[in-house]
């Protein structure tokens, strides 16, 4: 039977079955939060009377000659980068009880998942860093000449879907109410794009592009929202997709990002491809994804550190002198204070965070911390005993999204769509998988305390509602939902942080006084994906000055 045969059968069968499913009752579903630890960073936060944790003086001191402090993707670059220039006398403080910070992978049901950050766009000529870590890992080598990407990390196809008006459409950009004017709208969006990318080129890195051209920082200056305004873009299916994207990446929309961090999701990778047009040579390069995603490339990372990586550590204070810096960590295992002294100390933590505990911090380090804003997330991890009822349209995908019945109401549909963690997988048929879902609450402080303060019924709830919607059966074939909880998941670009020249002074060498700290974190870069904080490890490691 040909492929067009079969989705006909598929979607026929799953027509005829749904009228039956929403008379199911909800089975009981296992599960709780886990992972990132809150109570852990909030060790940091002063009491309610605004007064600082006291701490016992430490029990222990340990020396290195370069100690990191945070294990996420930046710290592991930089312990990569000074492993590749043959120094092995370093040590790793990691707040988690395993390093990774946002792309870190989990098991629910025993298959693997996302528990944070699940895919990797294949890095364009730019990310040069990013692409040795690919060939060092076997999965970027030399064809014929040319480059090609191991296909078994590579998505499969198909890759993306969109639920709306009741089926499934391929592809994530809304076409079913398409006419003459939003055609036009989409095709003059790509045309801008094209405009400001000749204008003044978008990279990723961003440290690979220079000074900042007058073009982006007059982007940068108005909210993407209010740049869409100017143009006189203002058709709800355009809206609601760009909106889409800026929470995606930047886990706020388009009222809250900037006009450069708008037009940089696209001009920096793949461009904006309206309808009828054929696809770009990036968009065809695809993503690189896992079942656990980016964990799996932290795990990777991570693994040469062995006794290196120091885990359940609280970084509390980093004080830096003339001969060396002086770090204390509480060791949540042992509830000791553990002092460390080292000749370098590359602070690999969110700014926010940095900012808290380096005693007399560099006036740019006060003037970042104060300028960024971050977004907390949600990710829920759903197992599922069989594959799901579908409906009409387009196969089940790797990512795949809903679209509100009002897209000017939105918020009705908040989350992001789920990934099906199982998609790498060559079984021959569907059966049980875990369903990768994700949410992202924007910067108002609201969001972050109803994350925090909502029980694990109230999230299993509220995902389940949103999922039934193109699946009614899902509530009868959930055996287990596990929520992940990252009250600072990333900072976002929001209008002026592009244009920072406290982020641009910690990228650099710091005065004497503080000439034995480094900094290195997504934060520097203004926002928060994998390929900028490996860069900015990565390039602290390897630039640091060994006597």
């Amino acid at each position: 039977m040909g492929q067009g045969a079969a989705l006909k059968r598929r979607d026929f069968l799953a027509a005829c079955a749904l009228p039956l499913l929403g008379c199911q009752e909800t089975r009981h579903i296992e599960g709780g939060f886990l992972g990132v630890n809150q109570a852990r960073g909030h060790l940091l936060r002063p009491d309610d009377a605004g007064k600082a944790r006291a701490w016992p003086a430490p029990s222990v001191t340990r020396r290195t000659r370069v100690l990191i402090a945070g294990g996420g993707v930046a710290g592991l670059a930089a312990a990569r980068a000074l492993r590749l220039r043959g120094m092995d006398d370093f040590a790793m403080l990691e707040l988690e009880d395993r390093a990774g910070g946002n792309s870190r992978g989990g098991i629910v049901g025993g298959l693997p998942c996302p528990l944070g950050a699940h895919y990797l766009p294949v890095p364009g000529d730019a990310a040069h860093d990013v692409q040795d870590l690919l060939e060092e890992l076997s999965l970027r080598r030399r064809v014929a000449g040319r480059w090609a990407y191991d296909e078994r990390h590579l998505c499969h196809s198909p890759q993306e879907r969109l639920f709306i008006h009741g089926q499934w459409q391929e592809g994530l950009l809304p076409l079913q109410d398409m006419d003459v004017a939003l055609l036009a709208d989409y095709q003059r969006f790509a045309r801008l794009v094209q405009q400001a990318s000749a204008a003044a080129p978008f990279s990723i890195p961003l440290s690979s592009s220079g000074s900042l051209a007058p073009q982006h920082r007059a982007l940068d200056a108005l909210t993407f929202e209010a740049w869409l305004d100017q143009q006189q873009l203002t058709r709800a299916p355009l809206r609601w997709y760009l909106d889409y994207c800026c929470r995606d990446d930047y886990g706020a929309g388009l009222d809250t990002v900037s006009a450069w961090a708008g037009i940089h999701y696209f001009a920096s990778r793949h461009g904006f491809q309206a309808p009828g047009e054929p696809p770009s040579a990036e968009r065809d390069a695809g993503v690189l994804t896992w079942p656990e995603g980016n964990g799996w490339l932290t795990r990777q990372l991570a693994a040469p550190l062995g006794e290196r990586l120091h885990t359940g550590r609280v970084v509390i204070r980093v004080a830096a002198g003339r001969h060396g810096v002086e770090v204390d960590a509480f060791n949540t295992a042992t509830q000791a204070v553990e002092r460390w002294q080292a000749e370098q100390c590359i602070l690999a933590l969110p700014l926010f965070v940095a900012a808290r505990v380096v005693e007399n911090p560099p006036p740019a380090l006060r003037e970042a911390a104060g300028q960024l804003r971050y977004a907390p997330w949600l990710v829920a991890n759903l197992h599922i005993d069989t594959a799901l009822h579908d409906r009409p349209g387009a196969a089940p995908s790797w990512d795949n999204v809903i679209y509100p019945d009002n897209p000017a109401q939105a918020g009705r549909y908040p989350g992001l769509g789920y990934v099906d963690a199982m998609h790498q997988s060559l079984q021959a048929v569907p059966g049980a998988t875990v369903l990768t879902y994700y949410r992202a609450f924007g910067i108002e402080a609201a969001g972050r305390k109803a994350l925090y303060e909502q029980p694990w019924t109230h999230w299993r709830d509220s995902v389940l509602a949103e999922l039934s919607v193109p699946h009614p059966d899902l509530r009868g074939k959930v055996t287990r939902m596990e929520v992940m909880r990252y009250g600072h998941a990333m900072s976002t670009p929001v209008p002026g942080v592009r244009s920072s020249s406290a982020l641009r002074v910690l990228q650099e060498p710091l005065p004497s006084a503080w000439r034995r700290l480094h900094f290195a974190h997504g934060d520097l870069s203004g926002y928060s994906v994998f390929e900028e904080a490996f860069t900015q490890g990565h390039r602290r490691g390897r630039a640091l000055v060994l006597a």
